[in-house]
């Protein structure tokens, strides 16, 4: 029996797998310095800031401070904050309020971000084969409530449910993720899922660990796909070709 006809559900990754990043940090940092009238931060500088902020928060507030019951705008004040300190500039309240709030809306819109051309199709491709379809992804709730569906992903026809981390508390790689989606489907079994994404350790190895079928997107030509493969995952460039060798299990006509 091929996978396709034993898929009930199929689960993806967001971004690197849906959508990437269109541009870099300093640009959307360097337009909210400039629209309160200051020149650009350094784009190296703001970008190591950035990581460095970003991680430390991630290990002292993770799943966006679900725990801590911090408001979603509170922990990526702070995070931004703490980027331009790390940067080296240092803003008066009243200036950073407004430069952290141009930050903010940007993020949390479309502006930021690309959809892939072979999203859509495959998500409701794969719908239309009356498979459940449901997104996995370390976010916050804007990405389910806003972005997605300013960028055309929309609940309903592109996807049937959501498991996002900082509305979940739990975050990839727990496989505890990935046994909350198995439930959000309905209960269905493992071994009837696939998920796609592109990281070995937070999508293909938790995946598996809790019995689901796994593989991934190298859609940037990583040299760790190579690694990926020798672990025996099955790499594939796009969703194109995850279509293709789903159908190519099966009769022609089944696609």
């Amino acid at each position: 029996m091929s996978l396709l006809s034993r898929l009930r559900c199929i689960t993806v990754d967001v971004t690197g797998t849906l959508i990437a990043y269109k541009g870099e940090l300093g640009d959307y940092y360097c337009m909210a310095a400039k629209s309160v009238g200051l020149p650009c931060p350094d784009y190296k500088r703001v970008h190591q800031g950035f990581k460095l902020a970003y991680t430390e928060m991630v290990n002292k507030y993770p799943c966006f401070g679900f725990a801590a019951k911090m408001p979603n705008i509170v922990w990526w004040k702070t995070c931004v904050r703490d980027s331009f300190v790390r940067a080296g500039y240092e803003y008066d309240e009243e200036t950073f309020e407004k430069i952290f709030r141009r930050i903010y809306a940007s993020f949390g819109s479309s502006a930021p971000y690309t959809v892939f051309p072979d999203s859509q199709p495959f998500l409701r491709w794969a719908r239309e084969k009356g498979i459940k379809v449901g997104i996995i992804s370390n976010a916050e709730y804007r990405y389910q409530d806003v972005i997605l569906p300013a960028l055309g992903l929309n609940q309903g026809t592109e996807w049937d449910f959501g498991v996002f981390s900082g509305l979940e508390g739990v975050e990839k790689p727990d496989p505890r993720i990935y046994e909350i989606a198995l439930q959000r489907a309905g209960n269905i079994a493992p071994e009837e899922t696939l998920h796609v994404g592109d990281s070995m350790r937070k999508d293909y190895v938790p995946a598996r660990s809790v019995g689901m079928n796994a593989l991934l997107l190298d859609r940037f030509r990583t040299p760790d796909a190579e690694e990926w493969r020798k672990s025996g995952a099955i790499v594939l460039p796009d969703l194109v070709a995850v279509q293709e060798l789903l159908c190519s299990e099966k009769s022609a006509s089944a696609c």
